[in-house]
């Protein structure tokens, strides 16, 4: 077993760790070794080294965050980064066993989100003022978030190099500096190429050449505009439900599973590390049959 000669040292071996191999963002990073910092501080409280650290002196201090007044949702994310700092720790041979295995997050009551049906997404189409310039090019928007499953922050970087039209099929860099290949249906790809003869007429920024999805001015959108114009087209279309961009996420990834789609596909697609993340689409699912079982079962019909 190796030895922590230096805590300082150790904790820029793990920073590089989670750079390099896991790829996560700065603002992860930053907050993970600030949770650790939370950590170290604690247990030298306790007179313990990293090594002498076991599940028990975990879950004190996990039952100390919730004595500060510390929400539920920061909560979990503490202890997230706890259980990625000791998976480093056993992997690199500092520590024999891992007492973070058993350490549990505090139990969040997952709010299940909203699913447009498939003649909601069709009612936003049919929204759309097509007189207008942008018309065309938010046909194009609401085709590709929900054909695709993106992320918004996807969408607005979506990148016209990377749509392979003959193959129906789109690279996109998602989360971590990742990137993936997501199928595109005909009906995305025709309303894309009909945009692309409105964008051949904007000014078009440099750097901003490769960009699908532009504004008049020729900057590629921002993901509050796309909030804006999601909200607005829900609006007229007389959807009551409070949705953004990622509904049509949500919706894509549970019509797939609704038709039958395996959940390892739908996690590829939509860029999940962590297959717990996709399962929320089973409860989506497991809801929405119960509601249809007490609309519909002649034993609940009064």
């Amino acid at each position: 077993m190796r030895t922590i000669d230096s805590i300082a040292g150790t904790l820029r071996s793990y920073e590089a760790y989670l750079l390099l191999e896991r790829k996560v963002s700065a603002n992860t990073i930053a907050a993970y070794m600030a949770d650790v910092g939370k950590l170290i501080n604690y247990i030298s409280t306790e007179g313990k080294s990293l090594e002498q650290t076991d599940t028990a002196t975990l879950r004190a201090f996990a039952a100390g965050l919730h004595d500060l007044g510390i929400g539920i949702r920061s909560q979990a994310r503490i202890i997230s980064g706890i259980k990625s700092f000791f998976r480093f720790l056993k992997i690199e041979g500092f520590i024999d066993k891992n007492p973070a295995l058993l350490l549990e997050a505090p139990g969040m009551s997952r709010k299940l989100p909203e699913v447009l049906r498939i003649d909601e997404i069709d009612a936003m189409i049919a929204a759309i003022d097509m007189d207008k310039a942008e018309g065309q090019r938010n046909r194009a928007i609401i085709e590709t978030l929900y054909s695709c499953g993106l992320r918004v922050s996807e969408l607005v970087n979506m990148e016209i190099s990377r749509i392979y039209f003959d193959e129906h099929y789109v690279i996109i860099h998602g989360k971590g500096d990742k990137e993936r290949v997501v199928p595109i249906s005909d009906k995305a790809i025709a309303e894309i190429k009909s945009y692309m003869a409105d964008r051949s007429q904007l000014p078009v920024k440099p750097g901003e050449e490769n960009i699908l999805f532009l504004n008049r001015r020729g900057h590629r959108l921002t993901r509050v505009m796309i909030f804006y114009i999601i909200r607005q087209l829900a609006k007229d279309a007389g959807i009551r439900k409070e949705i953004s961009p990622h509904t049509l996420r949500h919706s894509f990834a549970t019509h797939l599973l609704e038709g039958g789609a395996n959940l390892r596909a739908i996690q590829q697609m939509l860029g999940h590390e962590d297959i717990s993340t996709t399962e929320i689409y089973i409860h989506i699912d497991r809801s929405r049959l119960r509601q249809e079982i007490l609309a519909h079962h002649p034993r609940n019909n009064r």
